[in-house]
């Protein structure tokens, strides 16, 4: 599975961004999708992941309520709505894809990547 994330840039507090992760390969139904981040200087965080039917989703409390994972399987895409941002949220947004029943929010736990896009939430 090869990913492609686009749709960052820079954006001021309280708005918001829409990204999106296009994906190539026959099976990318199967695969369980999430999206991670990393700030200079920090570990690579999670954001939210969302199962291979698109059926259930999960997100840690830093982002919860303002941001929602969701695919088309059709379109072979995932997305991140992103609402209400806060500089904090500022990073490289990475997609990623697991062969996987479950949701997992550990980056080592992934098998294949995007390269990335940036996000900037100025004050």
């Amino acid at each position: 599975v090869q990913l492609q994330a686009s749709g960052g840039g820079l954006v001021q507090a309280g708005g918001s961004l829409r990204l999106s992760c296009a994906a190539s390969g026959r099976t990318f139904s199967r695969y369980a999708m999430g999206w991670f981040r990393q700030a200079p200087g920090k570990e690579r965080e999670f954001v939210a992941a969302i199962s291979w039917r698109g059926g259930t989703t999960n997100y840690p409390d830093s982002v919860k309520g303002r941001f929602t994972i969701s695919r088309d399987n059709a379109k072979n895409t995932v997305y991140l709505q992103m609402n209400s941002l806060k500089p904090e949220d500022t990073a490289v947004y990475y997609c990623a894809a697991v062969y996987s029943d479950y949701l997992l929010s550990s980056p080592a736990r992934y098998d294949y990547w995007g390269q990335g896009t940036q996000v900037t939430v100025s004050s």
